[in-house]
């Protein structure tokens, strides 16, 4: 079934597993005026406009917590880092920077794998959040919250961050940890 559907004079959208009815059947009504749009259902599709917008609303505040808490994870992966390093457990830290570069890595391509098939699977129900922001070249395709320079940014810091694990070493961290900083505030204001 399409998200929504015209069904002989009533509007019924499909809304998760269920249907919900906006409006039953409408007759339409000859004291409205010749042409016009009966105003029943046109309450009816103001109404289905609204619920469309708030699922939009709805869709970015979710990304921005899957976006929070990889971040979360990150920051605490840095504290086991540093504490690591303190004493001087290289294992520990090589482990803790390893999971810091993933948590990085999530927040630039918004969320691992299991999230980017649902995103594949709403790009090809037709559903593009940012269509504006990718035809623009804001965006990339199905993105919803961080833009083509913030992926950038994060990947980059992520594969930096990677290969610290490799030689731990604690300026060279919080240099990258100082970028992923900087590009998690200027994506989150």
């Amino acid at each position: 079934m399409k998200a929504s559907q015209l069904w002989r004079g009533g509007i019924v959208a499909a809304v998760g597993s269920g249907l919900v009815l906006l409006a039953g059947t409408v007759p339409a009504r000859a004291a409205e005026g010749a042409g016009e749009t009966p105003s029943a259902m046109v309450a009816s599709y103001k109404t289905l406009a609204d619920a469309i917008l708030a699922v939009k609303k709805t869709e970015a505040n979710l990304v921005r917590s899957i976006l929070t808490a990889a971040h979360e994870r990150a920051e605490a992966e840095m504290g086991r880092v540093r504490a690591a390093l303190k004493r001087n457990d290289t294992k520990g830290a090589q482990d803790a920077i390893e999971d810091v570069a993933a948590a990085v890595g999530q927040i630039g391509s918004e969320g691992d794998s299991s999230v980017g098939a649902i995103r594949k699977r709403l790009l090809e129900g037709g559903h593009h959040h940012n269509a504006d922001g990718e035809a623009k070249g804001i965006y990339d395709e199905g993105f919803v919250i961080v833009t083509k320079t913030a992926k950038t940014q994060f990947l980059d810091a992520a594969k930096a961050i990677g290969q610290l694990a490799k030689a731990p070493k604690a300026d060279a961290l919080e240099a990258e940890w100082t970028k992923v900083e900087a590009a998690w505030a200027a994506l989150m204001k």
